[in-house]
């Protein structure tokens, strides 16, 4: 059984691609490094993948669908963070009523951080396949009001990026992916 965290790089065409989407590929990465650095060891597989081809109509993700949609009952999420790494708001979430209810849960673990609120529905181009087949699905909601300021510009360079709101957007990913892949059961369909 998987729990899928990712990413992706797309916006290389002008600038870096730090914030859009270097930033989403590097918090799902830290999210894999520090479970191991902490030395937990889920039920689940926490499984990252670093996306190719969004900005060419998802084709990195579709292919990706195609080679392993015969499993699609063992995908328990699918997570991907692509609004930059700015301060996090929340979880965006698309799945059933009880699902929802669980990640609301394990959001409440957030609050010393004061992130915990809950969005509808989960965006993210790489993951859609997944969640129009049912399978729960999942995004950072971060504090986009500069995300267009730099999306797909010559300004997209690391400057943009901020370690603390990257930590904190790497903390969301941690807790949420480690915590579901923990859990007895997988998320309710």
């Amino acid at each position: 059984q998987i729990v899928l965290v990712s990413g992706h790089l797309d916006s290389w065409d002008v600038g870096q691609g730090a914030m859009d989407d270097g930033g989403g590929a590097f918090v799902s990465w830290e999210a894999l490094s520090l479970v191991k650095d902490l030395g937990l060891r889920p039920k689940r597989t926490l499984r990252l993948v670093l996306w190719t081809g969004e900005e060419q109509g998802g084709i990195g993700a579709e292919q990706y669908y195609q080679l392993h949609k015969e499993n699609i009952s063992h995908f328990d999420i699918v997570m991907e963070s692509d609004e930059g790494t700015f301060k996090p708001m929340g979880l965006a979430f698309t799945g059933t009523n009880e699902a929802r209810d669980i990640v609301r849960e394990i959001m409440t673990l957030l609050l010393p951080v004061n992130i915990t609120d809950i969005y509808d529905p989960a965006e993210g181009t790489d993951i859609d396949h997944w969640m129009r087949a049912g399978v729960p699905g999942a995004s950072l909601r971060d504090d986009i009001s500069k995300y267009f300021w730099f999306h797909h510009s010559r300004g997209d360079t690391m400057t943009v990026q901020d370690p603390n709101q990257m930590n904190l957007c790497a903390a969301v990913w941690t807790v949420v992916s480690y915590v579901i892949a923990d859990m007895e059961e997988m998320l309710p369909r």
